[in-house]
């Protein structure tokens, strides 16, 4: 008996509690879907939702596959490197490139032809304008960059990214909000900043996913198996904490209810437009001067 006992699959505390957070943020979210002030914001609830409780399935599913050991970090005397999260980034990277330079096409096409609008709401230019640039920047880059980072410090550190499930949260957690963002600008709903669009909840989510990301690469190159930590992974945790920065201060607001997709900036007036540009040019702007093109009054 004591055998049978010492060798039972136990759930990690990463498993069961991850199931117990997505299964708190599905029946919150199911509740401000009954209470939401619009039906815009209660679709996003309920998609909240319906993440959350497939979120658990997975989570349970997974540790009914997996077997009873924990997943060795060395086999064969090599870094068992874990790939998952980097593939699904990397393939989620092309499909949000070929979506975003699409939306591009559509968008150019109705300033020569504004009856391909439709006369749908959703179909408008100031609609679709910030759903191209956030698919191109922001879904293709931000994929881009979160697939070669996990690359990079794993055989640079030659070490199995820290964590088992947070990696994947990193990774769908990302696109989640990707899908929450765009179909956001798509239903009206936006903050009216200029690639910062989505609204507090969006930005509260992505907040979450970002510091857990950071977490992610600090904890493998702590587990590195080789003394020196090369300069790309320098450059790759300055442009975590960057975006982090850059994330939290343009994005502090104070939602008019948590039943509401509405919310208020804590700046105001000039200093909004300030922390927007600083912002806008750090996030944004910045890659044209990586590329050596000039930057232009609107890259600030």
């Amino acid at each position: 008996m004591a055998n049978a006992l010492d060798h039972r699959k136990l759930m990690t505390i990463g498993e069961g509690g991850s199931a117990l957070a997505f299964a708190a943020l599905a029946m919150f979210s199911i509740v401000v879907a009954a209470k939401a002030f619009t039906p815009e914001f209660a679709f996003h609830a309920y998609l909240f939702a319906a993440a959350s409780i497939a979120a658990v399935f997975a989570i349970i599913n997974r540790y009914y596959e997996r077997p009873n050991e924990a997943t060795p970090l060395i086999v064969d005397d090599k870094p068992n490197y874990n790939m998952g999260p980097v593939k699904f980034a990397s393939i989620a990277a092309v499909f949000w490139g070929i979506a975003g330079f699409t939306v591009g096409l559509i968008i150019a096409l109705q300033l020569a032809f504004p009856a391909l609008n439709f006369d749908l709401p959703w179909m408008t230019f100031g609609r679709l304008r910030p759903l191209h640039t956030s698919a191109v920047i922001f879904a293709f880059g931000g994929n881009v960059l979160i697939a070669t980072s996990m690359y990079v410090v794993q055989r640079t550190c030659r070490a199995r990214l820290a964590g088992d499930i947070a990696p994947w949260f990193v990774v769908l957690g990302y696109n989640f909000f990707i899908v929450i963002a765009g179909t956001g600008y798509l239903i009206g709903i936006t903050q009216s900043k200029e690639y910062a669009e989505p609204e507090w909840y969006s930005d509260l989510f992505l907040a979450v996913v970002w510091v857990t990301y950071f977490l992610i690469y600090l904890g493998t190159i702590m587990r590195r198996t080789k003394p020196h930590i090369y300069v790309a992974n320098w450059f790759y945790l300055a442009f975590i904490v960057t975006i982090a920065v850059l994330h939290l201060g343009n994005n502090a607001s104070v939602p008019v209810s948590v039943f509401s997709s509405k919310s208020y900036i804590v700046w105001s007036g000039v200093q909004d437009a300030m922390v927007q540009w600083w912002y806008g040019h750090n996030a944004v702007g910045a890659g044209c001067c990586q590329h050596r093109q000039p930057c232009t009054l609107a890259d600030g």
